[in-house]
């Protein structure tokens, strides 16, 4: 079996694929939860803002993780801190950087896996990679205008209002996605259920399912932000 490589060119020989898992799992679960978000990565080839991408790893446990990141594919990509230690309650972000967009390269998916291990558990979790070519706002304004029927003058009257309708509704949805961020970060950082030793009265205690509902909706919500 091939032994696995660090995505920065510093990992151990025997190729690029990640293998080599250790025995983290009973029944195929992870024994600990890993809150890493977004869920996949996206660079687009000729939008230069995009082949920088930010990964935010969450630890809502009251003890600390070291932490760990593979890739199938190291020579593609450079990641900032790798690998490290993140304190109980905190977060920390990992910049990921495409380094070669050419178009041979396009529709190309790669797969990342972050490690975690504390408070004697292990978990992992894995996202993906995928190099695209054109721009982001092109794919979207695509899809768009793939959604929208066909142009009639009955929109004629009404196009001397759309500015500012699209302005108003643009600044509500910006104001509910922060909200939602703020609830989501807030819930993250309450203590489990298990946790007996919290200073957090007992009715703000959450389950682990709650976190990972709230984790799961706070990658959707970063992934609005970016865009």
């Amino acid at each position: 079996m091939r032994r696995r490589q660090s995505h920065d060119g510093r990992g151990d020989e025997g190729g690029s694929a990640v293998a080599g898992e250790q025995s983290v799992a009973v029944g195929g679960v992870p024994r600990l939860a890993v809150f890493l978000f977004p869920s996949e990565m996206v660079f687009y080839a000729e939008q230069r803002s995009s082949h920088r991408r930010v990964l935010t790893l969450y630890n809502p446990y009251n003890f600390s993780l070291s932490f760990k990141m593979w890739c199938t594919a190291p020579s593609f990509y450079r990641v900032v801190e790798a690998e490290g230690n993140i304190r109980a309650k905190s977060c920390v972000d990992l910049v990921v950087r495409h380094l070669d967009v050419s178009p041979r390269h396009w529709g190309r998916r790669d797969r990342f896996r972050m490690e975690v291990r504390g408070g004697g558990q292990v978990g992992r979790r894995e996202i993906w990679a995928e190099l695209r070519g054109g721009q982001e706002e092109e794919e979207q304004r695509g899809g768009q205008q793939r959604a929208l029927p066909h142009p009639t003058s009955q929109l004629l009257p009404t196009q001397a209002h759309l500015p500012a309708c699209t302005a108003v509704r643009s600044a509500s949805q910006w104001a509910v996605c922060v909200a939602v961020a703020v609830l989501c970060v807030t819930v993250l950082m309450l203590p489990l259920h298990t946790d007996s030793n919290s200073l957090v009265p007992r009715w703000l205690h959450v389950s682990t399912n709650q976190k990972l509902v709230c984790a799961y909706t706070l990658g959707l919500v970063t992934m609005v932000f970016l865009r």
